[in-house]
């Protein structure tokens, strides 16, 4: 038992230790620990990508389990040209706008524009005071609430850049918008 038990840990660490497309090409020969992994590592990362679209905690755990469903269906679709997490979080991002269409398609187009404002967030210096603590939690609830105002489109590029850190070219390739649009919305 205590041989067993060692090897698994060996190779649930060796798997840690691969890349995506090394997990992509275990999984695609059968091997299920290389999903899994992959699954490990971006589940909490699409989850929360997803969640902030949808506002809802429920759906977006559906929805995050649809998107591994569809990814595993589509492995042999995946090229290894493009990075692996743009691919996946491409997926979410139509699994999250079907999700939105299908929940309520009379909602206000996903293109329509919300007004003039503009939002910056300052960033404070690296070790901020308790009263500069509480003014930017005060920050980031206030925003967080703006961002969930926001149609969905505008939400949408806002998380990828901000919650996710994708760059712009990451970003157009995900929602299929081009680069001049996804910047001129954000």
């Amino acid at each position: 038992f205590g041989v067993m038990t060692t090897k698994a840990i060996a190779l649930q660490k060796s798997a840690t230790a691969l890349t995506d497309i090394e997990l992509i090409a275990n999984a695609m020969r059968g091997r299920e620990a290389g999903f899994e992994e992959l699954v490990r590592r971006y589940q909490r990362p699409i989850t929360n990508y997803v969640f902030r679209m949808l506002n809802d905690y429920d759906s977006s755990l559906d929805v995050t389990q649809e998107v591994f469903i569809k990814v595993y269906n589509s492995l042999s679709k995946y090229s290894a040209e493009y990075k692996f997490s743009t691919w996946l979080y491409r997926i979410a991002h139509n699994a999250a706008i079907d999700h939105i269409r299908r929940k309520s398609p009379n909602q206000q187009s996903l293109e329509a524009e919300n007004g003039d404002g503009t939002y910056q967030l300052q960033l404070e210096c690296p070790n901020p005071s308790p009263e500069q603590e509480r003014e930017r939690s005060e920050w980031r609830t206030e925003i967080a609430s703006v961002v969930k105002c926001l149609p969905a489109a505008y939400r949408e590029l806002i998380l990828l850049r901000h919650s996710q850190d994708l760059s712009y070219d990451e970003i157009a390739e995900i929602t299929n918008l081009p680069l001049g649009t996804v910047k001129n919305r954000l």
